[in-house]
């Protein structure tokens, strides 16, 4: 197989990635905006599930795709038979599969109209260099994104965007003075937001707020 090609239509891509299938043992990681990045996604993701519980699988999934409830339950499905589920905390903008670290499928943009949707292309790729370079940025998606357990987790403090940049400043051993001119506050208003925070985590001192955080899942930029 060339080390780049194009897959000029969904049946291409079916062609060869159906081999890919097969093996049991394959690692398979994606990041995707929704669940159906390629043609039979979902699908595929089922018969890992029946074959092997798809120990070995991972995905990493734009927040909008918790916005359905039929694809809310596909998700606690895929996490209850061991594939791994995190939601990013910015949308991703296009698909990418990962097959043994050795083979990555980059999808092409969404279509201009629907009916353009027959004109999507693909990018496969064996070469090492890109792979690789592309799989540690997968990496770094992931340790910042977020367990899709904590989304349904009803007793997960809410923190919005600017609780978490005081969050930040609170894990960064910045003093108050310096975290308040940073953050573009007022001292008194940053102290205010501390406390506020320290109330919606539980916590009684701001080194407990931390270790709290971080269980949670909320420290992860």
């Amino acid at each position: 197989m060339p080390q780049i090609m194009v897959l000029n239509s969904d049946l291409e891509l079916q062609a060869r990635i159906r081999p890919l299938t097969e093996s049991s043992d394959a690692e398979w990681v994606n990041t995707a905006r929704d669940l159906d990045t390629w043609p039979g996604a979902r699908e595929a993701a089922r018969l890992r599930i029946r074959r092997d519980g798809a120990r070995k699988a991972r995905k990493l999934y734009s927040p909008a795709v918790l916005a359905d409830e039929r694809d809310r339950e596909t998700l606690r499905e895929m996490t209850a038979h061991g594939i791994q589920v995190r939601i990013a905390v910015t949308p991703l903008l296009q698909g990418t599969v990962f097959i043994d670290r050795r083979t990555m499928i980059l999808t092409d943009p969404a279509p201009a109209s629907p009916s353009a949707h027959v004109h999507r292309t693909y990018t496969m790729s064996a070469e090492p260099v890109l792979v690789s370079g592309a799989y540690a940025l997968f990496e770094a998606a992931w340790e910042t994104a977020t367990d899709l357990a904590a989304f349904f987790d009803l007793d997960r403090p809410r923190i919005d965007a600017q609780a978490r940049t005081v969050l930040y400043a609170l894990g960064s051993g910045m003093t108050d003075m310096t975290a308040a001119r940073e953050l573009g506050m007022s001292l008194r208003t940053y102290r205010r937001r501390v406390a506020e925070l320290l109330v919606a985590l539980g916590a009684g001192s701001r080194f407990q707020a931390g270790l709290r955080a971080g269980e949670m899942g909320l420290t992860r930029r």
